[in-house]
Formats: structure tokens, C-alpha cells, sequence
């Protein structure tokens, strides 16, 4: 991981439903609850090579956050989804997919 992938702030919007998260480069992202939790890198969602559809998560929620090591924050959705650990990186991924 490289130096500009280090996040500098993450703030769960829970009214907008968005996590915003800066970086040290600069860059700002704006990412959905709905797509974390559907993109979640969890094995429940991305299965062992076969991906699993989550659908009906329009209106989901975080009710909190906790980091790992100094690489990732673990999401913890309303919905009781809670194995997903999302690396910078794949952060910065979702943030700038369209």
C-alpha cells in the first residue's frame, strides 16, 4: 500500500447514508452504505470464487466501525452483517468505481 492510500478521515454519514473518506494524496470518496454492504469483501459475499448477489439493501445502515491493524475497519451494519473487513485499498476501490 502506498502512502497516498492512507485515509486521513472517515465519516459515516448516517442521515445521507454515505461513508466519506479522505486520503492523504487528496482525493475524497463518497461511498453508499448500500454498496459497502453489498460489495461487502466478506466471504458470506464474495464466496470462494463464486460472488453472491445481495440485493434489498437500499435502506441499510452502520451502527459502528472498528479498526484492524492499521490496514482496514471492520463495518458493522444494521442488518447484523459484521465479517466484512474492508482494507484502504478496497476502499479507495469502491470510492472511485461508477
Amino acid at each position: 500500500m502506498s502512502a497516498a492510500n492512507w485515509p486521513v478521515e472517515l465519516v459515516f454519514q448516517r442521515e445521507a447514508k454515505r461513508l466519506r473518506i479522505a486520503f492523504e494524496d487528496g482525493a475524497e470518496l463518497s461511498i453508499p452504505f448500500e454498496k459497502l454492504r453489498t460489495e461487502s469483501p466478506s466471504a458470506e459475499v464474495q464466496g470462494h470464487g463464486n460472488k453472491r448477489v445481495v440485493t434489498g439493501k437500499a435502506n441499510v445502515g452502520v451502527v459502528d466501525a472498528k479498526p484492524v491493524g492499521r490496514y482496514a475497519v471492520r463495518i458493522v451494519f444494521d442488518d447484523g452483517h459484521d465479517t466484512g473487513i474492508f482494507s484502504w485499498d478496497y476502499l479507495r476501490e469502491l470510492g472511485a468505481a461508477r
